[in-house]
């Protein structure tokens, strides 16, 4: 079970890094694109971005031309939840699973564009449970569910 699951998370390493390389709007069947603002804590400035969703990452680039993704984010155990900040009404706070990361914040152009974010996002995380849970879940089954 081990290396099942070790192969696996390998496996999405190389998609989410094949990803990465290609420009945004050649990932196919992303689950949510567009423009997002998002906050440079040290320079408390809000930097625009190109977002593509896709499986529990976003892809960050500089603009819809650019040719690779110029960062991203691995968003499996993020919590996503809408915040107001002093210099913006509403706002998307990514929370991470422990302190030792990094919480980020991002806005759209308007409260409907930040709802449909909010949405897409939760929805791509919640399709990519850790293996634990998935393992747990399967565990708790009646007996009769779990048969072959």
């Amino acid at each position: 079970m081990l290396k099942y699951s070790i192969a696996l998370t390998h496996v999405w390493e190389d998609v989410t890094l094949h990803n990465s390389s290609l420009p945004p709007l050649a990932i196919k069947n992303p689950e949510c694109l567009g423009l997002l603002h998002q906050l440079d804590r040290s320079t408390d400035m809000w930097v625009q971005h190109y977002c593509i969703l896709k499986d529990g990452c976003l892809y960050l680039y500089a603009s819809i031309r650019s040719t690779q993704a110029s960062g991203g984010l691995y968003l499996q155990g993020y919590r996503v939840n809408e915040q107001t900040l002093s210099s913006k009404q509403s706002v998307i706070e990514l929370k991470p699973p422990s302190e030792e990361f990094k919480t980020f914040y991002f806005c759209a152009e308007n409260k409907t564009e930040n709802q449909r974010w909010i949405t897409a996002l939760k929805m791509s995380i919640k399709k990519w449970l850790p293996l634990h849970q998935a393992i747990q879940d399967f565990m708790n089954r009646p007996l009769e569910e779990t048969r072959m």
